[in-house]
């Protein structure tokens, strides 16, 4: 993040606060209940958001070296990500090309050759097919085009792309704008995985993403976790296309009031939360005092998916990383933080997010109301919306 921007933010922070403001989405926006929970909508969104557009599969440290591999159902389909002898990254269709079975069958690992299960077809790392047991019996396979059917796959700022689609291309500089310059220089391709976990959820998978998009509720809904440690209902605001980044206040801003700007740490004062169209929050944490400014001590990824077209299920993967190069002790440290932050979602957000989603199908309102210092809800809402051809959300006051 440019260090102009870093001051920037944090200034508008603070004015803010000595203002009593926050950031301002200049009216007040309706979203109907019926986003929520039509089954004919869930079907629009997990075919056009889910199926025919590039996810966020993880970052760099869940393929950290040569041989490495990691797999996926979240799409509703097998996906097998590997990293072959070269360090190049790639996706596949986890289908065996004779009968269809799922080659790989654990979630991440080191493997030179990948066995099918059923009759032991194996396959590289680059997905080709280089044994048939008893060919001469089975017959020839001419194994040039035999091979793991590909996935346009991309490893670019720390993060692993890919396009669940086959035939589909992307461009990330496209999709990314100017956040791809920033996610390069966070170094998130340093970090180290950590852990992952999986929450279930009874609602909608947008509800999910909404928890993300306001400090508005932190002074209540976690007044004995977040809100020790950050300002509730202040922030800073900024899209890119369909992404856009929020800054958190953290309490600890206010040391910085003093201090020379060449002093000020943007990763203590606040908590950069980007969000990457359609389902993706990453967060970046720096929260290790004495560590080198601007190095991450770790970072949290959350991917959140529906259940294919079912409006009413969702569940969320949420993975942890740390900075190998800080000291043991802290990365320890960081590692424990980040674990208590992925609780306090489920307990906290997760939790009161799925009694909004039994409002939403108990008849109760036919509305959702965005207050004007919520804009990412907009935003979010906004972009689904227009992906889906739908028209924007309606306005209710300016």
């Amino acid at each position: 993040m440019k260090i102009d921007e870093q001051i920037r933010c944090m200034k508008l922070l603070m004015q803010r606060l000595d203002d009593g403001t926050t950031v301002d989405a200049g009216g007040m926006v309706r979203n109907p209940v019926e986003a929520y929970t039509s089954q004919q909508r869930a079907g629009q969104e997990w075919e056009t958001m889910f199926q025919s557009y590039p996810q966020v599969m993880g970052l760099t440290g869940d393929l950290p070296a040569p041989g490495s591999f990691l797999t996926s159902n979240d799409l509703g389909k097998p996906i097998l990500m590997t990293r072959d002898k070269d360090g190049a990254f790639h996706a596949f269709l986890n289908v065996c090309r004779h009968r269809g079975t799922v080659v790989e069958g654990d979630q991440r690992g080191q493997k030179t050759l990948f066995s099918c299960p059923f009759h032991a077809w194996g396959y590289s790392a680059t997905g080709e097919l280089v044994s048939v047991p008893k060919e001469d019996h089975f017959g020839p396979v001419d194994k040039s085009c035999h091979g793991l059917v590909e996935l346009a796959a991309e490893e670019k700022h720390g993060l692993l792309w890919v396009h669940p689609e086959v035939g589909s291309q992307f461009d990330l500089d496209e999709l990314l704008g100017e956040l791809g310059e920033e996610f390069e220089s966070w170094g998130f391709g340093d970090l180290q995985f950590g852990a992952i976990t999986t929450y279930e959820t009874p609602m909608n998978w947008k509800f999910a993403i909404d928890t993300f998009g306001e400090t508005y509720h932190f002074n209540v809904l976690h007044k004995n976790t977040l809100a020790n440690d950050i300002y509730g209902n202040v922030q800073c605001y900024d899209t890119y296309n369909r992404n856009h980044r929020m800054m958190l206040c953290a309490k600890a801003i206010d040391k910085y009031r003093d201090l020379p700007e060449e002093d000020w740490d943007i990763l203590q004062a606040t908590i950069p939360v980007y969000y990457i169209f359609p389902n993706i929050q990453l967060i970046p944490s720096g929260r290790i005092e004495n560590r080198p400014k601007d190095q991450l001590s770790g970072a949290t990824l959350v991917r959140v998916y529906p259940h294919k077209d079912n409006p009413h299920k969702s569940f969320s993967q949420i993975s942890f990383y740390t900075n190998p190069n800080i000291p043991e002790e802290f990365r320890l440290a960081m590692s424990e933080r980040l674990t208590s932050f992925g609780e306090i979602i489920r307990d906290e957000d997760y939790a009161v997010a799925a009694t909004g989603h039994l409002g939403a199908t108990s008849g109760a309102l036919t509305h959702f109301t965005f207050g004007r210092n919520e804009p990412a809800l907009h935003h979010y809402h906004n972009t689904y919306n227009e992906m889906l051809g739908l028209e924007p959300l309606e306005r209710i006051s300016n």
